[in-house]
């Protein structure tokens, strides 16, 4: 490691304040941050550490939904239940102590190709909310590692419907416990989303022609023989693009059937 300062303000207005300075990041649950530091590949002169800010934790669950504090780990998530669906794949994610330092904030600001939120935030079309604005998560979701954020805007919630079904089935990659390919099925009131993660090169999607064959006939069997394309999709040591494609598949009937 090397040398920088800490910063641990009590509100948001005070972390923005501090994010306003030269070279200063913000620091959440430190899940991809901290490595990143110890290999150099970032090296920021301060850090504004964003887990003390009563404000960004918590959990509200209301009638329509759920609205989680961006400080908010994924351990209580997992504990919360109001969304069995999200609960579930919050409690899915890493181990134990991922569970309890990683914030859901940190995770959708990252953006991870193969993180577990993105599929949640676009399968439930839920809302992020920031220091300056509300955003869909049909707009947030730019590409690799990317987002519709500004320079300095942090996560401070994210708003979540609730659906009439949802179920999130994953296949991870055995040492990372990310996903090799997630599917998140929701069905609302609005129709029915279909959100990947961990497949395609250009980040979490969501694929229209299951949730077309699925607004039809809201059944495993309405996507039998389907899959998406494999242009466009990851091809590494892990699995090859046919195989994400593939997989794709498997796990949108598996999580339709789970509903």
């Amino acid at each position: 490691m090397y040398e920088f300062e800490f910063v641990r303000p009590g509100s948001v207005a005070e972390a923005i304040k501090a994010l306003g300075e030269d070279e200063a990041q913000p620091l959440s649950g430190g899940q991809t941050l901290i490595p990143t530091l110890k290999q150099r590949l970032a090296m920021p002169s301060k850090l504004v550490s964003l887990t003390g800010i009563a404000e960004m934790q918590g959990i509200t669950a209301s009638g329509d939904g759920v609205s989680v504090g961006g400080a908010t780990c994924h351990a209580d998530v997992a504990a919360d239940g109001t969304i069995p669906a999200l609960s579930a794949l919050a409690g899915g994610i890493g181990d134990p102590a991922v569970r309890n330092r990683g914030t859901i904030g940190g995770s959708l600001a990252n953006n991870d190709p193969a993180a577990c939120y993105p599929a949640a935030a676009l399968g439930l079309g839920a809302t992020i909310k920031t220091n300056k604005r509300e955003i869909a998560a049909d707009d947030y979701f730019v590409g690799l590692f990317e987002t519709a954020l500004d320079e300095g805007e942090i996560v401070t919630a994210v708003t979540f419907p609730k659906p009439e079904a949802a179920n999130y089935q994953k296949f991870e990659q055995p040492a990372s416990r990310f996903a090799l390919v997630g599917v998140f099925v929701a069905k609302t009131g609005g129709g029915v989303r279909v959100a990947v993660t961990g497949a395609s090169e250009g980040g979490v999607f969501r694929w229209s022609a299951a949730e077309e064959a699925l607004a039809k006939d809201f059944s495993a069997s309405a996507l039998d023989g389907m899959a998406p394309d494999a242009d466009g999709m990851m091809s590494d040591l892990h699995g090859t693009a046919a195989y994400r494609a593939h997989l794709v598949g498997v796990l949108t009937r598996r999580a339709v059937a789970a509903c």
